[in-house]
């Protein structure tokens, strides 16, 4: 599971870098400046990193036996921005805990 999770902590970090960078810089600067070269790299480069933490979320999912809920609501907090670095901490504490229970916490709470 150690291997897993700093897989998974690694990506978040990564994609909600990416995300972030995407909507607070790139979306400006097409929107507000008519240059789409941020949006045009960072977007892309967003896409793909974002199917690799689906693919390492699904990883540690079933490697410490969520419940679905769970690893759905983990899988969409990189979609968001900011909410991957709020994911990526609970999931930090749940596995701190030892918390393999099949009741889920909802994520934004």
């Amino acid at each position: 599971m150690g291997g897993a999770f700093t897989r998974y902590r690694v990506i978040a970090w990564i994609v909600g870098v990416a995300l972030v960078v995407l909507v607070l810089i790139g979306m400006p600067l097409k929107y507000l400046f008519d240059d789409g070269s941020v949006v045009a790299v960072v977007g892309t480069a967003h896409g793909w990193l974002y199917m690799l933490y689906l693919a390492l979320t699904f990883d540690l999912s079933r490697r410490v036996d969520w419940p679905l809920k769970r690893m759905l609501l983990v899988m969409l907090a990189g979609t968001v921005p900011f909410v991957s670095f709020y994911a990526e901490r609970r999931v930090s504490h749940w596995l701190a805990d030892g918390d393999r229970s099949r009741t889920p916490e909802p994520i934004a709470g």
